[in-house]
């Protein structure tokens, strides 16, 4: 079997160089477990790669991926016109009455039909990315330089999910073989006399960043967060546990963050914006055992009012956005009032909220009311992986295609609440998850066998593909309407180009019949093939013309 496939692969390159470019397929292995999809495989000979196809005028291209199998599998279709809310029937003479009655029975759950709205239209979007953490570039680094060539195309080129944005950690965290600052001696050095950056930098994250900038086909913007500043700013002098920052360092980490901005311009990588600390209730409520520094709400208020704030608005990089909070759902009103209360010109500072993904029990319409209480302020989701809580029995779940049903219900529900982009966790780590200092091993949606100089994607990478890839900077989402008795999970988007993104999640075990209407008399029909994800791009010239933005 291994032979077989090996040989289609070598004809489908083969084909490839003679008719001239069009996608590659998946090198698919299949993992022999019962409730598991299949990896897509790669190594220095050979990846997967997909295009965007853009749909002629009047028509649509579907790309689907599947629990079964399919990565991103082409359909195309032409829109249709009629009553899109009108369902044809055979006539009474065609059909037994007791078949017509079950039949449209079972058809009320397997069918839905969504109108769009394009002309009500909410946030604009950021982009989408993954983080440049040390066992990211440190496992990346593994790869021969071809391998890596491919990893890194897979993730930021045209033939691959088109990332643009990137988070990187200022300084070390668990995702690091040590624990581990900027300006660690002398100690108690407010001026930062010695800050300089860490080899890891030097050899590990930048090159993987400078790498992923040559290939993109956008801007990354990256965003930076600092899990623990030097441990002699902290009141337990320890890089974690129960700490926050002494406040005769208030501007000694202001200027901390100031810095970082510096050295990494000067590495010619520029940063787009700054969280306000990694996961302020680490610290605070102290159950984990990696890098922290706690924040109780005001006390962050103050500091980035009297210090933070003005740092950066008054350096000449006053154009980097400050990111509040980065921490769950369930905590962002809390710290954000507790901010207020702090020093209500904190605010005043902030360009916007940053979110995790581990808290995904609260509703996602807790960010429908942050914005509405903070209107001028964008929503960013920083961090989300599968596997880091205590009850997942398995930290990494090869193929494992409930865990890339989660991530593209996270992100539906974010995208639906007005977030404006969505950036994963490590860009790759290895078989078990790392390395991680702390032990806190976590799935991610690409793999690294660095003895064997392969790496594979997991399902997890082609549920973001779905939105990456397909959603450009500056698309708006728009209005979507449920007009059947049951629906199915969908986000859709209006692009630059005056086309429809519709992302589509099928969670049930059966197919479903969508229809989707673009106008009152225009519509389109898709079939969602049980445990899928679809996205669909629509070319309607009526639409693009005859909506304002």
């Amino acid at each position: 079997m291994v032979q077989i496939r090996s040989t289609l692969i070598l004809l489908t390159v083969v084909l490839l160089s003679y008719f001239g470019k069009c996608d590659q397929p998946c090198n698919a292995r299949d993992l022999g477990i019962e409730g598991r999809s299949i990896v897509c495989v790669c190594n220095a000979q050979y990846c997967d790669t997909v295009s965007r196809e853009a749909p002629a005028s009047g028509t649509f291209v579907a790309y689907t991926t599947s629990k079964s199998g399919k990565r991103f599998e082409k359909s195309y279709g032409s829109i249709q016109t009629g009553l899109p809310f009108v369902k044809e029937t055979q006539s009474k003479a065609q059909e037994k009455v007791t078949p017509y009655i079950l039949d449209n029975i079972w058809g009320i759950w397997t069918e839905a039909t969504l109108a769009l709205s394009a002309g009500t239209r909410y946030q604009t979007i950021e982009g989408f990315g993954g983080s440049v953490t040390d066992a990211a570039a440190i496992n990346w680094r593994k790869l021969s330089d071809a391998a890596q060539s491919h990893f890194i195309r897979s993730y930021f080129s045209s033939e691959g999910l088109e990332y643009n944005m990137i988070r990187v950690p200022i300084g070390g965290a668990d995702f690091s073989t040590h624990p581990y600052t900027y300006n660690e001696h002398p100690w108690h050095d407010a001026a930062l006399s010695n800050y300089t950056l860490a080899d890891e930098d030097y050899f590990y994250k930048l090159p993987m960043i400078k790498q992923s900038q040559l290939v993109s086909t956008d801007e990354i913007k990256i965003t930076a967060s600092t899990w623990s500043p030097p441990v002699w700013m902290k009141t337990n002098e320890r890089i974690t546990g129960f700490a926050q920052l002494r406040p005769e360092y208030y501007q000694a980490y202001a200027d901390y963050h100031l810095k970082f901005i510096e050295e990494y311009s000067k590495a010619e990588v520029p940063i787009w914006a700054i969280t306000t600390t990694n996961e302020p209730i680490n610290g605070v409520v102290p159950f984990v055992d990696f890098n922290s520094l706690g924040w109780f709400p005001s006390d962050l208020g103050r500091w980035i009012a009297n210090n933070l704030g003005p740092t950066i608005r008054n350096s000449r990089f006053n154009n980097t956005l400050i990111l509040a909070v980065d921490d769950q759902r369930y905590l962002l009103h809390i710290y954000l009032n507790g901010m207020q209360r702090g020093d209500p010109k904190s605010i005043d500072y902030i360009d916007g909220i940053a979110i995790h993904y581990y808290g995904n029990f609260a509703p996602a319409s807790l960010l429908t009311n942050i914005q509405n209480s903070y209107p001028d302020k964008i929503l960013l989701s920083t961090e989300a992986c599968e596997g880091p809580m205590p009850w997942d029995v398995m930290r990494v779940k090869v193929g494992s295609w409930e865990r890339a049903q989660r991530y593209t219900r996270s992100i539906m529900q974010d995208l639906n609440n007005f977030v404006v982009g969505w950036i994963d966790w490590n860009l790759c780590l290895d078989e078990n998850g790392g390395p991680n200092w702390a032990d806190n091993f976590v799935d991610a949606p690409i793999l690294v066998y660095g003895d064997k100089d392969e790496f594979i994607k997991q399902p997890m990478f082609y549920a973001m593909g779905h939105f990456s890839k397909f959603i450009p900077r500056g698309s708006r989402r728009i209005q979507v309407n449920q007009r059947s008795l049951f629906s199915i999970d969908n986000v859709a988007f209006i692009t630059p180009a005056g086309n429809i993104v519709m992302v589509l999640h099928n969670r049930n075990s059966y197919d479903m019949t969508v229809r989707i209407a673009t106008v009152l008399i225009r519509y389109i029909d898709v079939t969602v093939e049980a445990e899928s994800i679809m996205t669909v791009e629509i070319n309607d010239a009526w639409v693009s013309t005859n909506t304002v933005n």
